[in-house]
C-alpha cells in the first residue's frame, strides 16, 4: 500500500510538471478551478488514471517555484515557444536515475490543454533503460468543489491529498531514493 502512495505521488509530481517548470519561457498560468487531468502512459508500469486539481493562479504560480527541478537536479531544461503551444526538453537525475524527456505542450490553458511527453530513464534498481509516452489531457470542468481548496488533488480511488503539502509528499519517499 505504501508503495501504491508512493507511486501515486511521484505520478501526480511528473504530470504536473511539465505544466508547472518554468525557465527562459514561462507558461501561462492555468484558468481557477477544478481540472481532470487523464494521465495515459504507454512504456512503463504506471497504470492509466484520472485524476482531479483545483487551483487558482497564486497555487500555479507556487507550484512553478516549488516543483520545477533546479540546475542541481537537471543538466538540461529548456522550454520555448512554439507556433501551437510549447516544446519543454530536459535531463535531470533523481534517486540514481537519469530522465531524459521531451514534451509538446498544446492548448489554452483556459479551457484544455494536452501534455504529449517522451521520456528514457537510465539508472534505478533494475539498470535497463525504459523508454515510455505519457499523455496528460486536462480540462477544465468548473468550479473547486465545496469541500476543496486551492492544490487539493482527489487521486483514483478517491484519495485526497494537496499539492502544496510538498514535506508530506517527501515523506513517503524512502531517504534511500531522495539523494
Amino acid at each position: 500500500m505504501r508503495r501504491q502512495h508512493l507511486t501515486f505521488a511521484t505520478a501526480v509530481l511528473l504530470a504536473l510538471l511539465p505544466a508547472a517548470a518554468a525557465q527562459a519561457v514561462e507558461l501561462p498560468v492555468r484558468k481557477a478551478g477544478l481540472w481532470e487531468m487523464k494521465m495515459v502512459r504507454t512504456g512503463g508500469s504506471m497504470p492509466d488514471m484520472t485524476m482531479q486539481h483545483c487551483t487558482d493562479a497564486s497555487t500555479d504560480k507556487q507550484m512553478s517555484t516549488s516543483f520545477s527541478p533546479g540546475k542541481e537536479t537537471c543538466a538540461k531544461q529548456d522550454i520555448q515557444k512554439t507556433a501551437t503551444g510549447y516544446v519543454s526538453d530536459s535531463v535531470c537525475s533523481v534517486a540514481g536515475m537519469t530522465v531524459t524527456s521531451h514534451a509538446e505542450i498544446t492548448g489554452d490553458f483556459n479551457s484544455a490543454y494536452t501534455v504529449k511527453s517522451n521520456a528514457r530513464t537510465e539508472g534505478g534498481p533494475s539498470g535497463v533503460p525504459r523508454d515510455s509516452t505519457t499523455t496528460i489531457e486536462a480540462k477544465w470542468v468548473g468550479a473547486c468543489k465545496a469541500d476543496q481548496k486551492p492544490g487539493d488533488i482527489v487521486m483514483p480511488g478517491g484519495m485526497k491529498m494537496n499539492i502544496l503539502e510538498l514535506d508530506r509528499l517527501k515523506a513517503m519517499i524512502p531517504k534511500s531514493l531522495q539523494k
